[in-house]
């Protein structure tokens, strides 16, 4: 006799249980489907062909310039002197993290950099939080660089031609103006760029990242000559708050490495290469990050500093008492500054790629079109996007709202790095961070305190930009995710 309580027996096996929210929420990505997937896309796959020096270049190409050929008139007057020991310590704090990047990116090597890290170490909630903050961190960082681009730009019109863009067309509402058309431009060079190829891209990269070194190079030649032991007789006059949130602000200047990382998918041998960029490129923006902000602020009071995104122009103008030295130095800096938008913006759109391709995101954003090898409508969407947002909004809320990004998506992959060590000891490594979990737990610190430096109006846009973040996941990505699609039903 059948027993009344039991379901009736079709021949079928029953159904597994639905997974719970709090299962899906987790759900993870394992890292051999991450590595399988690499290039792969709507239509067609990214294309290997970035080798060492390349990918060197696009970690500097995305850094060296950032911080200091246009936040620097903003950082000093929050740290005194004391900048250089600012940028010593944002370096520091990227140092940690770049350890931590190093060991995933050997052991990962995928386009979507500390989201895809995040997915195969925390689950699906985490991977989208920290994909998010990425769209922050890049996006927001194309503008805000793009901001200081258009300052160089009237700098090097006025050297040459005697005129510059008005106000109102160069820069934001906020800042006295009502469109800033030159970081529009700039973005949209970019763009062109992209289109191309990474190969192409990467080319072009390399070209101006050796042009900005060598402004850079010039301007402590020129700079030193200035120098006055006098201008650091009061070395932190806001003591180490303001010291601290210089850093703060200053650390999105640091994000090159992490662009390195969303090239794995078109790398040659991307577990060798990978942490080698990253390493190898932090140490040089470093050390060219704290030697010209030394020499800058021994050229010119710090109290004299002003928020304008050209300082180092208009120090050369003023060591010299000549307009040809400044105007140089405005052409190297135009040039500079773009590499820093072609490589940045590469980055958000390879992001995207993987995080489209997860399900998370539409689609659109992993059509790769088969003549480039490029994901042509992701570049077009992202680029449009970040050329209206420099265009409407100011350097200083930009910088900072960067900052806070690149902070939180750092602090996770310190915590991904050990989380994995624990999960998957025995996987292959191409680099190891040394004392772990020692180191990345003191990264871990360090981002959380310096995001503790940041403003709290950067708190209040970061919780809104979470919000909404979280409310396009549930509504969206959370159903969408290819982790969520069950397997189609067997034929009756």
């Amino acid at each position: 006799m059948l027993d009344q309580g039991a379901p009736p027996h079709n021949g079928s096996p029953a159904a597994p249980p639905s997974p719970g929210l709090g299962a899906r929420l987790m759900r993870r990505k394992p890292v051999e489907l991450l590595v399988a997937e690499g290039g792969q896309g709507e239509g067609g796959s990214l294309r290997r062909s970035l080798g060492l020096w390349q990918l060197t270049m696009i970690s500097i190409g995305a850094t060296l310039g950032t911080g200091i050929f246009v936040v620097l008139g903003e950082a000093v007057p929050k740290a005194g002197p004391a900048v250089t020991l600012s940028f010593v310590i944002a370096g520091l704090t990227a140092l940690f993290s770049a350890l931590s990047y190093a060991e995933l990116a050997g052991a990962i090597p995928v386009s979507g950099s500390s989201y895809s890290y995040a997915y195969a170490t925390m689950g699906e909630l985490v991977a989208w939080v920290c994909g998010w903050c990425l769209m922050l961190e890049y996006g927001v960082s194309v503008a805000a660089v793009a901001v200081g681009w258009g300052e160089y730009l009237n700098e090097l019109l006025d050297g040459t031609i005697g005129v510059t863009i008005p106000a109102a067309l160069s820069a934001p509402p906020g800042d006295g103006g009502v469109f800033n058309l030159p970081a529009l431009i700039v973005v949209l060079l970019a763009m062109a760029f992209l289109m191309g190829g990474a190969r192409e891209s990467a080319r072009a990269n390399t070209i101006m990242v050796i042009v900005k070194i060598g402004a850079l190079v010039l301007f402590c030649a020129i700079g030193v000559q200035g120098f006055r032991s006098g201008n650091y007789e009061d070395f932190m006059p806001l003591g180490m708050a303001g010291v601290s949130a210089a850093g703060a602000t200053l650390f999105f200047s640091y994000i090159g490495f992490d662009a390195a990382s969303t090239a794995g998918e078109e790398a040659k041998n991307a577990q060798r290469d990978l942490p080698r960029a990253i390493l190898l490129s932090l140490a040089v923006i470093t050390a060219l990050y704290v030697l010209v902000a030394a020499v800058a602020v021994g050229a010119k009071p710090w109290r004299h500093f002003t928020d304008s995104e050209a300082a180092l122009a208009q120090i050369m103008r003023e060591v010299t008492g000549q307009s040809f030295w400044g105007t140089l130095l405005a052409f190297c800096a135009v040039i500079a500054i773009a590499s820093v938008v072609l490589t940045v913006l590469y980055g958000q759109t390879r992001i995207l790629f993987a995080m489209a391709r997860d399900g998370l995101v539409p689609k659109a954003f992993a059509k790769v079109s088969p003549k480039s090898g490029t994901p042509r409508t992701n570049t077009l969407i992202v680029s449009l996007f970040c050329g209206v947002l420099a265009a409407a909004i100011p350097l200083g809320q930009l910088a900072d709202a960067t900052s806070i990004g690149t902070l939180f998506a750092f602090a996770l992959v310190n915590v991904a790095v050990v989380v994995l060590r624990r999960t998957r000891p025995d996987m292959p490594r191409a680099f190891r961070v040394p004392l772990s979990p020692v180191l990345p737990v003191v990264g871990f610190a360090f981002c959380v305190w310096m995001m503790g430096s940041l403003s709290t109006v950067t708190w209040v846009v970061f919780g809104v930009w979470m919000a909404v973040g979280l409310v396009f996941y549930f509504l969206y990505g959370h159903r969408r995710s290819r982790l969520a699609v069950p397997a189609p039903p067997e034929a009756k």
